[in-house]
């Protein structure tokens, strides 16, 4: 063994001295030639090409590296592979089992075999002594053979990359997150202007006390949407959609945004319109929104007055046939605008450009929800098509979404009280979160019927409450209708004296100008 590896080394050195021989006497242009020659030869017999892919590049991470890590830990790893390792990072939802150091796995992309493998080397910093830390310098290395160079450096690269991305938006922790309301500080200065939290709420669609088939309807339009890309890019228009969400308090408005949230993995940022203080703000609040994300304004029509430049027009084109009084509103009206300036500048003109106009494009496929108990309060410039594509009207709760309320709380789909349950549900108005409010087993030791009738006591109080209260209406209409009568009889009274003397005279002055003719000039 010792005599051969010696024959090896002694030719290895025999080759080096003929290479450094031909180095100084041939000329360059045969060296050229002999090394052209050479990789040939060498490529002849190993015929591989490896690329490197860095955890950190110039010092700055890798986006490459942590897609390539998120790929494969969804491939299946090879069973000759004895060494893996379990990692799991704060915002990842589960834990990944990747390659360890040395170790390889092979894929697979159009008929091309490729081979992953993970490499791990520590180094010191020698600069800094012996109290230097050491430092973990990770990498991997994918190796194919030279003929599926283009396919690998081509297709196979961004299908990784798109796939790690993929990856990684679906295992991350969703997030909802609030602007800050303090303005220009420290915290907005270096961390920006929104604060998170992980966003852990249960609401699936599954559970949403809705009509199934509007449920359907709404899931089916986030589909389309979510994978729209190309459809949006095709006709012109910004990758974006907008949602109005109204109805009665205590119908699922905020339950269905999370739905809407959990369904499609998106994060949310809960926009407080009283804490902007501009046009400009707003935009630079927008500027800081992520893709695949839901911006939401509840209440809107609660958040800031964006009908006061509206409503004073109004007012001065009614009051052009008063001089006095419209000298008097408008200076009214210029002291109230000047005191709207000085507690907040966000108009309607800025908030409609920054949902629907030029900055709507400053990110991509993101769903604008606006919440209202009052969509006839609303300006109709701001809930238009195109701006809010769809409206969902948020109801009161009927049978179907009983059933769905019943199925959460009561682990039931049928029972004996349903039919008159369902037909009090049809002539009184009850909210899904009162239904579901009778629906909680208060009582462990007692059945789903127990709940049951509460609900159907509660339901029959509120149908006569409600029959109370119509009569009480009906009353106090006729009494205002009676009212109405008797002030207009009052009027005609007050004239009617008047007509009398003027009938009088005329008839007078007849009579006058038929007896004595002569003096009637």
């Amino acid at each position: 063994m010792g005599t051969s590896l010696t024959e090896v080394g002694s030719r290895l050195a025999g080759i080096m001295f003929i290479w450094g021989t031909i180095q100084q006497l041939f000329p360059q242009i045969i060296r050229r030639r002999i090394e052209t020659f050479w990789n040939r030869l060498e490529n002849y017999f190993y015929p591989y090409v490896e690329i490197t892919i860095d955890e950190f590049s110039s010092g700055i991470n890798n986006e490459i590296y942590n897609h390539v890590n998120n790929y494969l830990s969804t491939k299946s790893i090879s069973n000759d592979a004895k060494h893996l390792k379990a990692e799991k990072f704060k915002n990842i939802k589960s834990c990944a089992v990747i390659l360890d150091e040395g170790e390889s796995t092979i894929d697979e992309f159009q008929g091309a075999k490729l081979c992953w493998r993970f490499h791990k080397e520590t180094l010191r910093d020698d600069s800094q002594g012996h109290n230097s830390l050491p430092i973990e310098k990770k990498s991997y290395s994918l190796t194919f053979n030279q003929e599926y160079r283009e396919i690998v450096t081509e297709k196979y690269l961004k299908y990784v990359m798109e796939e790690g991305k993929a990856i990684e938006f679906k295992n991350k922790k969703q997030r909802i997150y609030c602007n800050d309301n303090n303005g220009d500080n420290y915290y907005t200065r270096w961390y920006g202007m929104w604060k998170h939290i992980n966003f852990e709420h249960p609401a699936t669609f599954d559970t949403l006390a809705m009509d199934p088939k509007k449920k359907e309807e709404i899931k089916n339009d986030l589909v389309a949407f979510s994978e729209g890309k190309n459809f949006y890019s095709s006709v012109g228009k910004a990758w974006k959609r907008g949602y109005l969400l109204y109805g009665p308090p205590g119908t699922g408005k905020s339950t269905m945004i999370a739905a809407i949230a959990n369904f499609l993995n998106y994060d949310i940022y809960d926009l407080e319109l009283t804490s902007v203080k501009n046009n400009l703000g707003l935009k630079k609040l927008l500027m800081e929104t992520t893709s695949k994300s839901i911006i939401v304004v509840e209440d809107i029509d609660c958040s800031v007055d964006l009908t006061g430049k509206r409503k004073k027009k109004k007012k001065e084109e009614n009051s052009d046939d008063d001089d006095s009084d419209s000298d008097s509103d408008s200076d009214s009206d210029s002291d109230s605008d000047s005191e709207k300036k000085k507690s907040s500048k966000l108009t309607l003109s800025g908030l409609l450009n920054c949902i629907d106009g030029i900055w709507s494009a400053c990110g991509q496929e993101r769903i604008i929800i606006f919440t209202t108990n009052y969509k006839e309060k609303l300006d109709p410039a701001l809930i238009r098509r195109g701006r809010m594509d769809m409206h969902i009207e948020m109801s009161y709760c009927k049978f179907e979404a009983f059933k769905v309320l019943a199925k959460n709380y009561l682990r039931i789909e049928t029972h004996d009280l349903f039919e008159e349950i369902q037909r009090l549900l049809e002539e009184v108005n009850m909210s899904p979160c009162d239904v579901a409010e009778y629906l909680i087993h208060k009582n462990t030791s007692g059945g789903p019927e127990i709940c049951l009738n509460n609900l159907i006591q509660a339901l029959k109080e509120a149908k006569e409450e409600a029959k109370e209260k119509a009569n009480q209406d009906q009353k106090e209409t006729k009494e205002e209708v009676k009212e109405n009568q008797d002030s207009r009889e009052a009027k005609e009274n007050k004239k009617l004296p008047a007509k009398l003397v003027t009938t009088s005279y005329g008839r007078l002055k007849k009579l006058f100008k038929k007896s004595v003719p002569y003096l009637s000039s």
